[in-house]
């Protein structure tokens, strides 16, 4: 596909058509025949799965501290010799749905200081730019049930740099990169092992695992591998549970092979066959121990067992025998292969976890031929998926992509009654802890989608949103289930508010839940076609953002105005003020966004009830409820306050926030008017533009009752309709459209203020980047915006990396970077814009270009210059990632992809957490609509 890094070409025009998720209906293959069953016949092909997070270390849950520092409380240190408990973590593992046992990797290259059974990164106090993994690692490929895993480890194997990592990132200062595992050497003339793992199902619990480890390195390298099986600790709580138990089993004769048994009390019995033939040491031993704290090593306290979670790691490294059971039985067990390779060679270890008793020929020629089987079918799925012309790069990322997004579920345990209340058998919990007391309902235990499962290893209903859409494209059950999930009673708040994520349940994020709900129905009716019915899951979930819309109109809306202020709204650090916190001028922020979030919901309310009005008419009465709001709320934006305090500035051509000071003396003395736009160029002012639906005709033929009520309200409300919608006027085959910002159709108005925003967006010395929207306008650069009160200066300036001072703790990350869910928001709109306007509104893209575009092929435009951030470009090099060697030119490297957090505003550099495929797995979705738009582009041409 042709890239827009320059100019781009022009797009043939096309007909004006909906592409509300055009997905091809495909043939039924093997995983499409094993989604089918998991959710018509109840088989259990999603039972096992990827479902261990990457830390349970540092989270909340594993927090009883008085202070709430979670990350010092239970630190990366302590989680070697400490036993979880809500959780489990591991390396490349996979978990049971109820993560009762578990299996992962534990490596050593004969030179760290303990066993890698985990992935290792930076507290929020240790890294100059907060929290950070400090691991190469890459989640290659995944089908939606997880009958086909991989997934990739690079290991060094010279000592791993601890120290170096955790001092060099304290001595740097805001202004400085980050301090990576490249940077210090380690990898240097490749010296470290690439760890491929794979799992391929025979049935839902037969799993077949291939280990495969090869020597990157110059010279003969030797490595220790240690597949670990262990139960998750449920016995030591003081609930009333039977211990589980693991064991050796019977040898199948006359092989070399080992068994390992696995019995629990309700997940039943397992065996994990290990392949003896491949390993250097005839003797290699199998090492057990107990999944149990060892309180000697961490609390200085008396073990009531020899046989710790440690032990392990104590018989290998220190060689202490005594640390391991030598009868053979616990509830942590690994068989030990160790391997020496040449340069360049490879050793695959192979085992099997089945709930089959026996199994005549574990590793016979089946499990190769299995491997391969579950390969193709995994790469038959995803060419179904996308049955359109895409360059092989473009598979790649997509699929790289979905894959990130598959392998970060996991088990989310967590009773916040019994956290808060602590266990019989744990000392008492310090009575001044009180984070998230007002969540005692709260009480999960569900597989649920993660942001990232080592930075943010819990879900966050602002991610989980945009999380759903490209996963309703491999799995809209899944996709469908995970937005149900948190309007349930036990997420739900009972006054309606949904909770935000771990740190802070009762924070506020952006109500984008309508907008996901509505878009996954949609895209799992292409999907699945006539025979699956989705309304009951739209209306189960509509009913419930009804209770979350009134807490909304509730909370944040406090005087009634229909401009809503105050709370984190998921753009906390764009603005001057820490928006989470109280104002240092006193009164409130009147917020274009927070309004611009609640119009939003009103239309993706309205959308619902239409669509559920076509079966029930008392849907209608509802659909009116939410025009008629939406209609105030827009009102209220455009026309609140007077001509230079309203939201809207006329002069510039933008929204800005609004400080409503109270009565009494201004920031700067006597004040005669208390009221102060806040003129800073953002995403703020932009997300007015995602306010946005049609109307079409057939839909208001069908519903008279809503019809009629539209039409009275626009010949007798002319004082509400004005400027705000576009109702009167019909678009493109006789659509109404509902917008905060009108357009004027037939002719070129200049004052149109879709016309003034876009003149911004699509200017590259503003919004504009060769990767995307900018959060801030690059005109602050020349630019800062200063606001003082009370004596202090407050400053917003163009940063288009990380922040480089510690406002608002120092992760003040959204000032200038490339974000995907507001950039996708953002193409979804201009797309919803041209649905009514036509091919004949054009815009001048770039601004000042001279190249005037349709707001389809504008939103085509920005869509590839977001996929731009992964693809080579003519040297090869990936944008996402920077300035890299090895990622950018290393074979070994440069076709493994990382879906960063956010982007640099200039460069699309990969900047955050490095796996936060949730959000960014978007990008799957945008390569899908490219790919289609393309192929309707050369049929009508």
């Amino acid at each position: 596909m042709t890239k827009f890094l320059g100019q781009p070409p022009v797009i043939p025009k096309i007909k004006a058509h909906p592409r509300e998720d055009q997905l091809s209906s495909s043939p039924m293959n093997p995983e499409h025949q094993r989604l089918k069953a998991t959710h018509t016949s109840q088989t259990p092909w999603k039972k096992w799965g990827p479902y261990l997070s990457d830390r349970q270390w540092g989270t909340v849950r594993e927090d009883y501290s008085a202070t709430g520092a979670a990350w010092n409380y239970f630190s990366h240190q302590q989680s070697h010799s400490r036993a979880y408990r809500w959780g489990e973590d591991g390396l490349g593992g996979i978990c049971d749905d109820q993560q009762l046992l578990c299996f992962a990797l534990a490596l050593w290259n004969g030179n760290d200081p303990v066993l890698k059974e985990r992935l290792f990164g930076l507290t929020g106090d240790q890294g100059n730019h907060g929290e950070d993994v400090k691991e190469y690692y890459f989640y290659l490929d995944s089908t939606p049930t997880h009958s086909y895993l991989k997934f990739l480890y690079k290991y060094p194997q010279a000592e791993y740099p601890y120290a170096d990592l955790v001092a060099e990132n304290q001595r740097r200062g805001y202004d400085q990169p980050e301090y990576e595992l490249l940077d210090t050497g380690v990898f240097n003339e490749n010296r470290y092992f690439d760890i491929f793992v794979e799992y391929a199902k025979a049935d839902p619990e037969d799993i077949l695992i291939a280990i495969e480890v090869v020597n990157r390195g110059p010279e003969p390298a030797t490595i220790q591998v240690l597949p670990t099986l262990w139960f998750r600790n449920i016995w030591a709580w003081g609930e009333d549970v039977e211990k589980p138990r693991l064991c050796k089993g019977k040898r199948p004769a006359p092989t070399k092979d080992v068994v390992i048994e696995a019995s629990h009390p309700t997940l039943g019995n397992y065996w994990l066959h290990c392949e003896g033939n491949l390993t250097d040491d005839e003797n290699s031993p199998l090492y057990f121990t107990e999944n149990e704290t060892n309180y000697a090593a961490v609390f200085g306290d008396k073990n009531s067992s020899p046989y710790v979670k440690d032990g392990i790691h104590n018989a290998l490294i220190h060689g202490q025998a005594d640390a391991v059971n030598p009868d053979l039985v616990g509830t942590k067990v690994s068989p030990h292969y160790r391997l020496s390779l040449e340069p360049g060679a490879q050793r695959t270890v192979r085992l099997r976890l089945t709930c089959q008793p026996t199994i005549e020929h574990p590793f016979g020629a089946d499990f190769e031929t299995l491997l391969q089987t579950r390969r193709q079918e995994a790469d038959d799925f995803y060419t179904a998926l996308t049955p359109f012309e895409l360059s092989g790069e473009q598979r790649q990322i997509q699929r790289q992509a979905i894959a990130g997004l598959l392998w970060s579920k996991q088990v989310y345990r967590y009773s916040v009654e019994q956290w808060l209340r602590g266990d019989t058998t744990m000392p008492e919990p310090p009575q001044g802890r009180s984070r998230n007391r007002q969540w005692q309902h709260i009480d999960t235990a569900e597989i649920i989608s993660m942001p990232d499962k080592w930075e943010y290893p819990w879900f966050a209903a602002w991610d989980l949103a945009f999380h759903c859409i490209p996963l309703a494209m491999v799995d809209p059950e899944f996709a469908k289930q995970q937005l149900d999930l948190l309007t349930r009673e036990w997420y739900m708040h009972p006054n309606g508010q949904l909770p935000a994520y771990e740190w802070a349940f009762g924070d506020v994020n952006p109500p984008v839940h309508a907008w996901a709900t509505w878009r996954v129905y949609k895209i799992a009716q292409k999907m699945t076609g006539p025979d699956v019915d989705h309304r009951p899951f739209l209306e189960r979930v509509f009913q419930k953002l009804l209770l979350n819309f009134t807490w909304w109109v509730n909370r944040k809306d406090a005087e009634g105005k229909n401009v809503f202020e105050g709370g984190f709204l998921g753009l906390d650090n764009i603005g001057v003020f820490d928006r989470s916190a109280p104002l240092p001028t006193g009164g409130t922020l009147e917020q274009s966004d927070g309004t611009s979030w609640m119009a939003m919901y009103c239309l993706n309310m309205l959308e619902m009830a239409l669509e559920l009005a076509l079966e029930n008419p008392v849907y209608e009465d509802m659909a009116t409820k939410f025009f008629e709001h939406f209609i105030y709320i827009a009102d209220a934006m455009n026309h609140i306050g007077d001509d230079q305090t309203r939201l809207w500035n006329e002069e510039d051509g933008f929204f800005y926030d609004v400080l409503h000071l109270p009565d009494g003396d201004g920031p700067s003395g006597p004040a005669c008017d208390h009221r102060i736009q806040m003129k800073i160029r953002s995403l703020v002012g932009l997300i007015p533009l995602c306010a946005v639906m049609t109307l079409e005709p057939e839909t208001l033929e069908k519903l008279p009752d809503f019809a009629e009520r539209l039409e009275w309200f626009i010949r007798n409300r002319p004082n509400l309709k004005r400027n705000v919608a576009c109702m009167e006027t019909k678009g493109q085959e006789a659509r109404r459209m509902l917008a905060l910002c009108y357009a004027t159709l037939g002719q070129v108005e200049p004052r149109d203020r879709l016309r003034r925003l876009l003149e911004k967006l699509l200017d590259e010395s503003e919004f504009l980047s060769p990767y995307g929207i900018r959060a801030l306008s690059k005109y602050h650069a020349e630019h800062p915006y200063r606001f003082h009160a009370d004596g202090q200066e407050y400053r917003v300036d163009y940063e288009p990396a990380e922040s480089s001072s510690g406002l608002f703790g120092g992760n003040s990350n959204w000032r200038g970077p490339i974000w995907f869910p507001v950039n996708y928001l953002l193409i979804e709109s201009l797309q919803k814009f041209h649905h009514y306007l036509g091919d004949d509104y054009k815009v001048e893209c770039p601004t000042g270009s001279g190249q005037w575009m349709n707001l389809w092929e504008v939103a085509s435009e920005l869509s590839q210059r977001l996929i731009a951030i992964f693809e080579p470009r003519s040297g090869g090099d990936r944008p996402v990632n920077g300035s890299s060697g090895p990622f950018q030119h290393d074979p070994h490297w440069r076709d493994y992809v990382l879906f960063y957090e956010y982007f640099h505003g200039d460069n699309g550099a990969g900047l955050g957490a490095s796996h936060q495929t949730g959000w960014t797995g978007l990008v799957a979705k945008l390569i899908q609509q490219q790919a289609e738009y393309i192929r309707d582009c050369q049929r009508d041409t």
